[in-house]
């Protein structure tokens, strides 16, 4: 599978039902998170990863994608879902959702091809009566979209990402054998 470029459409109008807005689903654990699609650049198969002393435990390493080294993320460790899953033998991430933008540059490990989904915003119910935010005060779970009988959490990965913590992966000697 080559690497996909997605084309940001993220909110789109149409006559009947308002606003739309494309998503990328993914799991996490045994729950399905969602990121606009403006904020992914494409999905990868997950390259070598190099780790990097004294970053925060979710920080994997960083990879060169495209000739750009990103700091690599497992959400399911940052989000705390890691010890919530039973099987621990299996296997890693195959894939990277790219997060590049002028704010940050970041590769997602997910086990699974994403998914596209399409929803009216009528179907993204408001989190802030939910979820509290993080020890920062931010708050990262923008809202919860119902799709038939399963909920997707749709999550925004700048809020999610501390620019600190990014950039301390990227600071440390990157050492590379080429």
């Amino acid at each position: 599978m080559e690497a996909t470029e997605l084309e940001p459409k993220a909110a789109e109008k149409t006559a009947d039902s308002g606003e739309r807005q494309q998503l990328i689903v993914f799991k996490l654990g045994e729950e399905e998170y969602g990121i606009t699609i403006d904020q992914i650049k494409e999905v990868v198969f997950t390259p070598n990863i190099t780790p990097m002393p004294q970053v925060p435990p979710h920080i994997k390493g960083v990879a060169n994608i495209r000739g750009n080294i990103l700091a690599i993320v497992d959400l399911r460790e940052k989000f705390g879902l890691q010890r919530q899953e039973s099987n621990t033998d299996e296997p890693s991430s195959n894939y990277t959702l790219v997060v590049a933008s002028s704010q940050l540059n970041v590769g997602i490990l997910v086990k699974e091809v994403p998914n596209t989904l399409t929803v009216s915003t009528r179907d993204i119910e408001e989190s802030a009566g939910i979820v509290q935010g993080d020890q920062e005060g931010r708050q990262y779970i923008k809202g919860i979209v119902k799709v038939d009988e399963k909920l997707v959490i749709l999550i925004d990965i700048f809020a999610v990402m501390q620019e600190k913590e990014i950039n301390q992966a990227l600071t440390s000697e990157i050492v590379t054998n080429e």
